[in-house]
């Protein structure tokens, strides 16, 4: 076994990855704008068939990577001993587990030690039996050091092993972490993004110009009096705007959860006639999909500008970290008000496609958690 503490490779660098990306963004583009056009011209089947395309996808995308996901389960896990440099919480949720970050040294008896952080939920009633200095019993992949995990029931040897032995600290520059997914696959997804979106729009602009010029042939339909469309693109963000939805694409090294970066986003689309009506607002990390309620609509709807902007960074990070998702990838948040108040979700996925999400209320303090099934 060797354990590389030089800079790793992408996760994603390689055609398949990025081909992949490519698809799942077109995907998530294509849905969201084809939700927002569909209730724009009130066409029900375009509307259904927005919702069913991710999950339909989803299960595809599910079926190729079980033969990945059996394989990685397969490996047989190297366990080491390490010892705790230092560790402290990382959250203060009313729970018998307490999320606790370990900077740990790991001595693999075939490798040289490295040092890695990680996570994991302790037992409140446990967490004074760790301390620095004290020796763990440790389990990782062979090929991902960076998943490094507490042995929940190491064997006698490994503790008589731990109750014995007496380690060195390893230098901070044989630190491993997750590899970074690389910026073609950045660039990639937010292409994919803005190619799905400018798919639906295309396709159906002869509909959406029938709808909003008034020249519907449908006399059942209600009229609309008026309506406004621009697209506009610059050489970092892409934006598009219309009576029935509104879509923000962020440039590449943007990401939404940069202070102030999703206030100003949501100003620039509730302008005009769409000001302080909603009926969804969905963000992940470089895109953002505001969805307007069509003219006379009974639906429940609320103020964007009212979102809690400050806490949304806060919320993301704990649904990251503090959920059990397991190296996560992806994040995205919705918030609507078709319970009757102000719900704001945030949904994580793993690499290993664990989910997990949060809901919290309009003033964006958690009330439901749904952690990762163990």
């Amino acid at each position: 076994m060797t354990i590389i503490t030089s800079a790793p490779p992408t996760t994603h660098g390689n055609p398949v990855a990025l081909v992949r990306g490519f698809l799942t963004s077109c995907v998530c583009g294509a849905a969201l704008a084809a939700f927002a056009v569909g209730s724009a011209i009130e066409n029900v089947p375009l509307v259904v068939g927005s919702l069913v395309l991710p999950v339909v996808y989803g299960l595809l995308n599910l079926l190729a990577g079980a033969p990945k996901r059996a394989r990685l389960a397969a490996a047989v896990p190297v366990t080491a001993l390490a010892m705790i440099e230092s560790l402290h919480a990382i959250g203060s949720e009313l729970s018998a587990n307490v999320p606790i970050d370990f900077d740990l040294t790991v001595v693999p008896d075939n490798a040289p030690p490295f040092r890695v952080v990680m996570s994991d939920h302790i037992n409140l009633v446990d967490v004074p039996d760790f301390r620095p200095r004290d020796i763990l019993v440790v389990e990782f992949p062979p090929d991902r050091p960076w998943k490094v995990r507490l042995a929940k029931k190491p064997t006698p040897e490994w503790q008589r092993r731990a109750a014995k032995a007496v380690l060195d600290s390893a230098p901070e520059a044989t630190g491993v972490k997750e590899p970074p997914e690389g910026r073609a696959y950045g660039a990639t997804l937010v292409l994919g993004m803005v190619v799905g979106v400018v798919a639906v729009l295309l396709w159906f602009r002869a509909d959406l110009m029938a709808r909003f010029d008034g020249s519907d042939s449908d006399a059942s339909r209600p009229s609309v009096t008026s309506s406004s469309s621009t697209s506009t693109s610059t050489s970092t963000n892409t934006t598009v705007v219309s009576s029935g939805s509104g879509t923000v694409v962020l440039g590449s090294g943007k990401s939404f959860l940069d202070k102030g970066e999703l206030r100003k986003s949501v100003e620039s689309l509730t302008k005009g006639g769409n000001k302080g009506r909603a009926l969804t607002v969905a963000v992940q990390d470089s895109m953002l999909s505001v969805v307007f309620p069509p003219s006379g609509t009974q639906i429940p709807v609320f103020d964007p500008n009212s979102l809690p902007y400050e806490r949304i960074p806060a919320l993301v990070k704990e649904a990251r970290t503090t959920l059990g998702v397991a190296s996560p990838q992806s994040w995205q948040l919705t918030a609507d008000s078709l319970t009757g108040s102000l719900r704001l979700r945030v949904s994580v996925t793993g690499l290993d496609g664990d989910t997990a999400s949060l809901v919290a209320d309009g003033k964006g303090e958690v009330i439901l958690r749904t952690r990762v099934a163990s």
